[in-house]
């Protein structure tokens, strides 16, 4: 059974970092592309980032490029996204995703996503 979980939310102000994470079990994950979505209040699922199987292709959402950075490790079957210089409008549920197959992508489309972690960028 696919299992991802996101940690690293919380509340910052504008202009500071933060690091997410996600565990991922229950299926070969060097296999597979991954990506970050986001959900802001109100509005529907945003695709951020993919990463490629051995993380050497990346893509990013104009809003988040050159200050957002996704990695992976995949010995330890974990997804990351660094949040650098964040912006009040980067407020968000993210959630990391598995792609269906190692393509990456710049869209919504994932067969598993975990449960999501709150960023909150505000005085």
């Amino acid at each position: 059974q696919v299992q991802l979980v996101e940690s690293g939310g919380g509340l910052v102000q504008p202009g500071g970092s933060l690091r997410l994470s996600c565990a991922a079990s229950g299926f070969i994950f060097n296999i597979y592309a991954m990506t970050w979505v986001r959900q802001a209040p109100g509005k529907g699922l945003e695709w951020v980032s993919d990463i490629s199987v051995y993380g050497g292709t990346t893509r990013y959402v104009d809003s988040v490029e050159g200050r957002f950075t996704i990695s992976r490790d995949n010995a330890n079957k974990m997804l990351y996204l660094q949040m650098n210089s964040l912006k009040p409008k980067d407020k968000a549920v993210y959630y990391c995703a598995k792609r269906r197959t190692s393509t990456v992508k710049t869209d919504i489309s994932y067969d598993s996503r975990g449960q999501g972690t709150q960023v909150t960028v505000s005085t």
